[in-house]
């Protein structure tokens, strides 16, 4: 929540921060979702929706299906090029601040639909704050996506992110350690964060 100091004095203490980081704190926990759900993803994101995974800790579990009412719109599956404008309509009747969030290979890049029906990517028609590669994406890649977009929101940037594959995480624990890195290791790292979009080779010396 930025920079907290903590004043002593008298009978009682109280805490100061700057009000943009408090407002963004307060943001980051009480998103109000729009899921816009058109295909195989969407059961992906039911199931994350439930008791099982709890999305209630971060704030988010309750769905507004009335965009004024939203600041998270979940484009979760295909877009055809037929449903491209609602979904912009949509866009343009939440209030700001707003973000989008594109569920799975699909609403991605139009996954393996190449053909002149399907939208290659949500972000053909409105901006995208994060991406969440897969089909479908695992529940645990949704919360990632969650968490990065929550940070996102505190820290005030706008720029595009992609959910990074959890091997990536596995390779930073392995270097946090100080064990050796294998030539096999790195070259596969270096494939994940292609794919994931971000620039670099994990043999470099460092990691993200």
């Amino acid at each position: 929540m930025g920079e907290i100091k903590t004043i002593l004095g008298g009978d009682s203490n109280f805490a100061t921060t700057k009000l943009d980081a408090l407002l963004a704190w307060a943001r980051k926990y009480s998103l109000f979702q729009y899921p816009f759900a058109t295909a195989c993803c969407g059961m992906e994101f039911f199931a994350v929706a439930g008791p099982r995974y709890d999305s209630a800790r971060f704030g988010a579990e309750a769905p507004r299906f009335s965009p004024r009412q939203s600041d998270v719109l979940w484009v979760v599956g295909t877009i055809s090029q037929r449903q491209a404008p609602v979904v912009k309509r949509i866009y343009e009747q939440m209030s700001e601040p707003k973000w989008v969030v594109a569920f799975g290979t699909c609403a991605s890049t139009g996954g393996f639909y190449d053909n002149y029906t399907t939208l290659p990517g949500v972000d053909k028609v409105i901006p995208v704050d994060v991406y969440i590669p897969a089909c479908p994406p695992r529940p645990e890649a949704v919360l990632d996506a969650l968490m990065l977009l929550m940070e996102k929101i505190q820290k005030g940037g706008r720029e595009p992110i992609t959910v990074p594959p959890r091997e990536l995480a596995k390779l930073a624990q392995i270097r946090t350690r100080g064990e050796p890195v294998s030539a096999a290791d790195a070259t596969h790292a270096a494939e994940l964060l292609r794919a994931a979009g971000r620039p670099g080779a994990a043999g470099s010396g460092g990691h993200e």
